[in-house]
């Protein structure tokens, strides 16, 4: 993922008044681990790892906005429930 790829992904959202500003945090996060992956579409992510870069200090704030940009369908969240494998996003947007 390049800077005009999540400069395109973020352009798409800015006007969206649902969203506030610890959305955009988390979905920085993602596209940064998508950038770093290399990837555009589905990216490996861990919770610590999305927490820090979103700087979301708590596992309830954490959660809430998780579930809110799965169900604006700007992500889909995909869990994985094996310490050895690490959740999926996919962005839809």
């Amino acid at each position: 993922m390049t800077a005009k790829d999540i400069h395109n992904h973020l352009s798409k959202l800015e006007n969206d008044a649902r969203l506030n500003v610890w959305h955009f945090a988390l979905l920085t996060a993602i596209l940064t681990l998508a950038a770093r992956q290399k990837q555009s579409k589905t990216i490996n992510v861990s919770r610590r790892k999305l927490m820090a870069l979103s700087h979301i200090k708590t596992l309830p704030s954490y959660h809430k906005y998780l579930r809110e940009l799965q169900e604006l369908e700007i992500i889909k969240y995909t869990p994985s429930y094996n310490p050895g494998y690490k959740s999926e996003v996919e962005l839809l947007v």
